[in-house]
Parts: C-alpha cells; structure tokens; sequence
C-alpha cells in the first residue's frame, strides 16, 4: 500500500506500471473530485441510477459514490456494474486499508471480495472479472443501459484499447439519451475518440483537482458557466494532424 497526499492509501499496478491513483491529489479526493461529484450533481433530481465504472481496480469509485450518497442523505437507488480483469486483487480488498469514510462499508467490501456481487434495498454492485470491451456487448445483449459511465482506466499509453473511437462506440450504445462520462484525460486524442461518436465534450475544473473532461450525450450544448464547452471541429481545423485513437494502430 501506498499513502497518498490526502491521507489514503493507493497500490502500484506492476502490469500497467501505474499506480491506481494520482499520488498528489490523492485516493479518495481524485474519485469523488474527477468522478463522483460531477456526474451525482449533473444528475441530482434521478432518484434511480445505472453507473458504468471502467475499471474497480481498489474499488474506490464505487466505494467514494456509496459514500457520497449516504454523507448527503440523497434519496437515490444505485446500481453500478464494473469490469475488472484482477480477480486476485479483488479478492485481497478486504485486508486492504480504506479510509475511515469507508468504515461503513465494511460489510460490502468483504461480501465483494468474496462474492463479486452486492445488493441490499440501496445499492446493487456487480464485479465483472474479464475483457472490459467484452463486458460492454454483456451489457448489451442484456439491455443495460447507463446514466453515468466513470471512464477511469489506466492511461492510454499502456492501455490503448480502453480509450479507442471503437471503445467508446460501444460505450455510446449503451448510453441514456442524457448521461454522462467523466474521466481524468483532457488529451485531444482521447477527446477526439469521444466525441467521434456524437458526445459532446467540456472541460471542468473541480474544486480539489486538476481539469478532467466531461462528455454529454446531448445534442443541445450546455448552458452552464461550470461546464466549459470544448469545439472539436475547431480544435481539429486548427490542428491538422489531431486525430481520435483507433483498435487499429496507424
């Protein structure tokens, strides 16, 4: 375990040569900050949610929105479903050390860790161990469609087929007409890759954090000062040789 500068604890992935969180804004600030916040306030009046968490990893996403919930007493019925490919890691969460925000949740990351699969009368939890992409056409073929997708990968230098055009049209299928991605990359590329698929693209700076991009499934553009509307046709005129990553490597 790793502490980070917020006082939580983060791990090191030895495959993707990452560690799972960002070691200066740290752990537990990162998920609610670039992930929870953003997309439990754009969607404060649904009282029924479907959160798409690419990956679990350390299960901090999922964890830091369960927090978030039950701190500002919200109303809400959660389902989050969310791929990950280490069983072994999941299986060693519950002697992993968690915040104290996560006390409460004890239960939960035991039954996790051991169970891949969660539900009581407020949140339902479903562990995917697999191909994230594969996972997407599961999701599919059950009818499975989301308000919120967490896009938070490991970056796209060692985990390209996370962030294609391709991934995100698989993404873009299974999409309310009104949800939202929120990830920590505000590279053209991977913006590109988004917005490719007919999403609209902003920039938001939360209050705890660096910029993240925030990805709409609108076709009107926002009108809200918090929400930075990002032109990618101008982007791409005034930069020629932007282009959106793709599964075939060019």
């Amino acid at each position: 375990m790793i502490l980070t500068n917020d006082g939580t604890y983060t791990l090191y992935s030895e495959k993707f040569d990452q560690h799972y969180h960002s070691m200066k804004e740290g752990a537990l600030n990162e998920s609610l900050s670039k992930h929870v916040i953003p997309a439990l306030t754009y969607h404060k009046d649904k009282k029924v949610l479907n959160i798409l968490d690419i990956c679990f990893g350390i299960g901090y996403n999922t964890l830091a929105t369960l927090f978030y919930i039950k701190m500002n007493n919200i109303d809400i019925k959660v389902n989050i479903y969310s791929p990950e490919f280490d069983k072994e890691l999941i299986n060693s969460l519950s002697n992993f050390q968690y915040p104290n925000e996560f006390n409460e949740f004890k239960n939960i990351i035991n039954i996790l860790s051991k169970d891949f699969y969660y539900e009581d009368n407020d949140f339902n939890i479903e562990l995917y161990f697999g191909d994230a992409r594969e996972y997407l056409v599961d999701l599919k073929k059950r009818d499975i469609s989301f308000d919120i997708v967490y896009q938070d990968a490991f970056s796209s230098d060692v985990n390209r087929l996370l962030w294609t055009q391709e991934y995100f049209k698989d993404i873009k299928s299974i999409l309310k007409k009104d949800a939202i991605i929120t990830t920590y990359s505000i590279a053209t590329p991977i913006r590109l890759s988004i917005y490719n698929n007919n999403l609209k693209i902003y920039e938001y700076k939360p209050e705890k954090s660096n910029r993240i991009t925030i990805a709409l499934n609108k076709d009107e553009i926002l009108d809200d000062i918090r929400y930075k509307y990002i032109d990618m046709e101008l982007k791409q005129q005034r930069n020629k040789t932007a282009k959106a990553l793709s599964d075939t490597v060019i």
